[in-house]
């Protein structure tokens, strides 16, 4: 009888078991942990595996690493360095977490994200790094979702259904039964909203909420825009039902509350396809020469009223959002275009801020409260800018909102003509006092019919564009005066802009140094005059916009808040928004605190305005994000129908992977993927600001001019891809 031969039994071995009990350990520092529950964790059940993790426990525990706190229970016992922040996702799946009081933002590899997504509040552990210049951590906990509805399009196969993320920053898919795809078809765009994520499933699980359409399709891909970032497209039915029934009559027992302004020149000058005119422009000659100016605002508190479910939606939405083919209004119709709507020949409740001012600018009085007024004529800022440039009352055809040469009063031009000299001179001491100067070039498409691009044009800001600009500065700051220098810790809503940070400006100063450009940073007027001077010098050259762009990228970000630091880029000391109610719900606040404050109120909750300061903040920052996103979609949806053409372009971005080129006479920005250039291998050379061929050793450097033409524009990706012809100089050499 042969004998059998019985092998070894082969024992289980973990990989990095070390390191995987204190995570788990770590994780949670307040628990106790047996060698039952760590197997658990780790789906060990053989006995090898257990005996692994007991041996592994007792070794933890004699390096101090671990505390055994009773019989084969264990806690962690190193440093509690946890800290909480907020998650800032990279395209390629890592992330970093902002953490308030530390200087470094802590680097979050992807296999240590943990489920949590961009924009979430997180706790973070931190490593102790062998590399110092960042700190490295592991998410360990999510706080607080930052949203939990996303966009993006639907797979549906038999039993189940994925729905892929639309945004660059989800690293992940969504899982979404059957039972909860809402009649949503394959390949269709939806809103997803997230429910849960197991913890042993890849994917999260969630249900279409909203079935948006096919992608690609225009309206499809506009509501796309504001679903990603959490903005509605229209008001529920019960606000519109509320504002509808608001008594929106001129009664006298309320203007006999108010300072009666209808018999003083008054009148608009908006943008020509404005419907909502929520700033109007009076003027009086006085008996000892000054003028009388008044800013005039449309009361919008007196219809929006705390605690309503009107005031609810505003304050929720805190913004109109502008994208290239609609607007998105803060507040309903009825209000916004009517009511609240400072339109000619009719009679308006306003707010006002009124002044005595001299030929030289001096301001000898000032007065803020509710008023009466009436519009005598609206102007767009063509026709003002006729008038102001005519030196005269006519108004040419070409300018004119009826399409017909005509002439205004002559009280009127020589108000618009005495303000706008005013005007002059207050933007004159501003830049000398060290304001900025940011007249960027606005892009703006002409749409047809069924909102198709099939044109762009570029828009700039004139004469009678300052005008306005000047006087709303002037309401703007000296509501924010008056009630600061009045009392510095009265609550109050101000418009604050720090700084620039010195990193940014030494970088801005090393990319415009490759145009020929200088800037001195010597001190804050050094600062702003050669910023000023820069900006005038780029004006009408083919890199202003990359230009104008990076310079304002340069900036801090404008924000509200309780707590006033100033305005640095209008170079005041105080600062409010006051002059847009309609459209911005910090100009509301405002408005209701200097009532409160001229009423003689007490100091308001500092608490509650803060909080609604950031919201505020927080919801013009994603309609922003939303307005370029719609820019973008726009643009790409043009150069679709111009796949054939050749356009000559400036290279506004280098990176590792391709080259950004802005065309000029569209200022629309495609991709020229280092792949696809195919006369040579292109190495990025990030010092230079280039791509350098290895063989040809041809450059292409930032500012250079080149010739592409559209290679791919995808409107569902966003994506608008270009073929590189050649430099300026070897197209037009070759012909």
């Amino acid at each position: 009888m042969s004998k059998k031969k019985f092998g070894k039994k082969k024992s289980t071995q973990i990989p990095n078991l070390t390191k995987t009990i204190l995570d788990i350990i770590r994780k949670r520092p307040n628990q106790n942990f047996n060698y039952k529950q760590i197997a658990s964790q780790l789906n060990i059940t053989d006995a090898s595996g257990r005996n692994q993790i007991i041996k592994k426990l007792s070794q933890l525990a004699a390096k101090q690493q671990i505390v055994e706190v009773d019989r084969g229970k264990f806690q962690f016992n190193g440093p509690q360095d946890y800290v909480t922040g907020t998650l800032d996702m990279t395209s390629k799946g890592d992330g970093y977490v902002v953490v308030e009081d530390l200087e470094d933002d802590i680097f979050i590899p992807s296999k240590h994200i943990n489920k949590a997504f961009h924009g979430d509040q997180v706790e973070v552990y931190i490593y102790n790094t062998r590399r110092k210049s960042k700190n490295e951590g592991e998410i360990t906990k999510v706080i607080e979702r930052k949203k939990k509805e996303f966009v993006g399009v639907i797979t549906i196969s038999e039993k189940f259904a994925f729905v892929n993320i639309q945004d660059t920053k989800m690293y992940t898919d969504f899982f979404i039964p059957k039972s909860k795809i809402n009649g949503a078809e394959n390949n269709m765009m939806v809103v997803v909203e997230l429910e849960d994520w197991p913890e042993k499933a890849d994917s999260p699980f969630g249900r279409v909420i909203e079935v948006l359409g096919v992608p690609g399709e225009h309206e499809t891909e506009i509501h796309a825009i504001l679903a990603q970032y959490g903005l509605p497209h229209e008001f529920p039915k019960e606000v519109e039902e509320f504002a509808n029934k608001i008594d929106t009559s001129i009664q006298e027992s309320e203007i006999k509350k108010r300072r009666d302004m209808r018999d003083t020149l008054t009148f608009t000058i908006d943008p020509k396809d404005a419907k909502d005119f929520d700033d109007a422009l009076s003027f009086k000659i006085l008996e000892n020469g000054h003028y009388e100016v008044g800013i005039h605002i449309a009361d919008v508190s007196h219809y929006l009223k705390p605690g309503t479910i009107l005031d609810d939606e505003a304050y929720e939405r805190a913004t109109s959002v502008y994208l290239v083919d609609r607007v998105v209004p803060m507040l309903p119709e009825v209000l916004s275009n009517n009511a609240c709507s400072l339109r000619p020949n009719e009679e308006k409740y306003t707010f006002s801020a009124v002044f005595e001012i001299d030929e030289n600018s001096k301001i000898h009085n000032q007065w803020f409260g509710r008023t009466v007024t009436y519009s005598d004529a609206r102007f767009a800022y063509e026709e003002a800018q006729a008038i102001i440039e005519s030196k005269s009352t006519s108004i040419p055809a070409d300018v004119s909102l009826t399409g017909k040469a005509y002439k205004t009063d002559d009280a009127i031009a020589d108000a618009i003509l005495k303000m706008d000299k005013v005007a002059k001179i207050m933007r004159r001491k501003r830049m000398g006092q060290g304001a900025i100067s940011f007249d960027k070039v606005e892009v703006k498409f002409e749409l047809n019919e069924a909102n198709e691009p099939v044109g762009v044009f570029f828009k700039t800001s004139k004469d009678a564009n300052k005008l306005i600009e000047e006087y709303m500065l002037l309401a703007n700051k000296k509501v924010a005066e008056f009630i600061g220098k009045q009392d510095p810790k009265k609550t109050f809503v101000y418009r604050c802009h720090d700084e620039p940070n010195s990193d940014k400006l030494s970088a801005l100063q090393n990319l415009v140094g490759r145009f020929g450009y200088t800037l001195n940073f010597k001190s804050r007027k050094t600062t702003t005059q050669s910023l000023n001077k820069l900006l005038q010098d780029v004006n009408g050259t083919k890199e202003q916009n990359l230009i104008d762009t990076l310079t304002i990228r340069t900036m801090s970000k404008a924000y509200y808040s309780i707590e006033n630091i100033g305005h640095y880029g209008l170079a005041f000391d105080y600062y409010s928004h006051f002059t847009s109610p309609i459209r911005r719900y910090p100009d509301v606040m405002a408005h209701r605190l200097l009532q409160h404050y001229l009423d003689k109120g007490k100091s308001a909750d500092a608490e509650t305005y803060e909080d609604q300061c950031s919201h505020s903040s927080e919801m013009e920052y994603l309609a922003t994000k939303a307005e370029r996103d719609s820019i973008k979609f726009m643009q790409i949806k043009f150069m679709q129908d111009h796949k054939d053409e050749k356009f000559l372009g400036v290279i506004s971005g280098v990176t590792e992977w391709g080259i950004y080129v802005e065309i000029i006479d569209n200022k629309c920005e495609g991709m020229v993927r280092l792949r696809d250039i195919s006369d040579d291998h292109y190495d990025f050379d990030e010092e230079n600001y280039a791509i350098v061929g290895r063989k040809t050793k041809k450059v292409y450097q930032l500012g250079d001019e080149v010739y592409v033409k559209v290679k791919d524009a995808d409107l569902v990706k966003r994506h608008l891809d270009f073929t590189l012809i050649g430099s300026k100089a070897e197209v037009e050499t070759q012909g």
